[in-house]
């Protein structure tokens, strides 16, 4: 038997950490795209479609971490889907390192660390969801048939 109170307790860590990284990624884009002043100074050498990625994906990081708070099955497959989406974007920023253009040193560092995160969060809420089903749902579910697991 699994312990439900054990993995809604992750389900609420996951889901913090996902807000809080949310709104860390909207502030420190948000100062270099809106703002002026030394923080896009700072930013030197920065690479727009990066950038603008990690920003809007802040949105998302909020929406999926509301959504892993309440145990929603949907956020478990947006979480799996920033994961994707922040590989593939990694995957570009590569290309575009290797063709000589200028770009941050702490961006690579940057986008490992948010690859890393994501993936992480992905895998474990995926399955820890798995773990949850119960013999009647769907295998193409989470939790119950319908949309939450509130016990």
């Amino acid at each position: 038997m699994f312990n439900s109170k054990r993995h809604r307790l992750i389900f609420r860590i996951l889901g913090s950490i996902a807000i809080l990284f949310g709104f860390l990624t909207l502030k420190s884009g948000g100062m270099v795209l809106f703002v002026d002043g030394p923080d896009r100074a700072a930013a030197g050498n920065y690479v727009p479609f990066v950038l603008w990625f990690n920003f809007v994906a802040g949105f998302f990081y909020i929406a999926a971490g509301a959504g892993l708070w309440k145990k929603e099955k949907w956020a478990v497959r947006l979480s799996i889907l920033i994961a994707l989406a922040t590989l593939t974007v990694f995957l570009a920023f590569a290309l575009y390192i290797n063709t000589g253009a200028p770009y941050e040193t702490r961006t690579v560092g940057a986008m490992t660390l948010r690859s890393s995160v994501w993936i992480f969060i992905a895998l474990l809420s995926h399955f820890l969801a798995r773990r949850d089903e119960s013999p009647q749902t769907d295998s193409n579910t989470y939790f119950t048939k319908g949309e939450t697991n509130h016990e």
